[in-house]
């Protein structure tokens, strides 16, 4: 994918990864469209990146999802790829935390980009691409963040069967499972409180690498022991 000129929906734009991205994508030509929740963070956000158009969703409300997806088509003219850069954590032993708390994780870490994706794939084409933050987590889940860990493998899963699907159609499947990043995301849970972590990665650097990923149609993006991005062109 050349990056120069491209379409593409970064929903999360508010939060600390999407806006990274949001950057690195317009510092290399494409042309983004910012979906949000806050239509006054929304704002501020667009205002570094002139021109962008804007569109309105709620995590929790897949029909919206949708609708964000064919907002940003109109908008933009087309849609050459939709990245889901948001999400939602929770902390506690299984046994405490409530249902409402689970079902609240996978309503947004699972349902959610699921919809966005599923409306995107009806609107695009060969040499597209979806791209989606799973982490870590996905792959070794963690003690006192099982339902979290569950939602991003859910994901995770998800992504790898629609890739299946879609690999001869053209279009790719990028999924990125980055370790803790310092963003401030494991400080905003919807219950409990982290554990203590250690030092949080730079998201600068690894949206740069998913920027070349998605440059190089490559399907996976994950982080090596000393933090390095590492993207593999087939994922495994």
């Amino acid at each position: 994918m050349d990056l120069s000129g491209a379409r593409v929906l970064v929903a999360g734009a508010t939060g600390v990864l999407g806006g990274a991205l949001t950057a690195e994508l317009a510092g290399r030509g494409a042309c983004p469209a910012l979906a949000g929740r806050d239509p006054a963070r929304l704002a501020q956000v667009a205002q570094a990146c002139p021109g962008a158009p804007t569109v309105l969703f709620d995590a929790y409300d897949p029909a919206s999802c949708a609708r964000a997806v064919h907002d940003a088509k109109a908008a933009l003219g087309g849609l050459d790829a939709v990245v889901a850069a948001f999400g939602a954590v929770a902390f506690g032993r299984t046994a405490e935390v409530g249902d409402e708390v689970a079902e609240h994780l996978y309503a947004v870490n699972v349902l959610a980009p699921a919809a966005l994706f599923r409306a995107a794939l009806t609107v695009m084409g060969p040499g597209s691409m979806i791209a989606a933050f799973t982490g870590v987590v996905a792959e070794h889940p963690q003690a006192g963040m099982a339902d979290y860990s569950a939602s991003k493998a859910a994901l995770s899963a998800w992504l790898g069967a629609v890739r299946r699907e879609v690999r001869t159609s053209g279009i790719r499947v990028l999924e990125a499972r980055p370790g803790h990043l310092d963003t401030g995301f494991a400080d905003r849970p919807v219950a409990g409180t982290a554990p203590p972590m250690p030092a949080g990665g730079d998201p600068h650097r690894v949206v740069a690498a998913l920027a070349d990923a998605m440059e190089t149609d490559a399907e996976l993006l994950f982080t090596a022991p000393d933090g390095t991005p590492v993207v593999e062109r087939r994922a495994r």
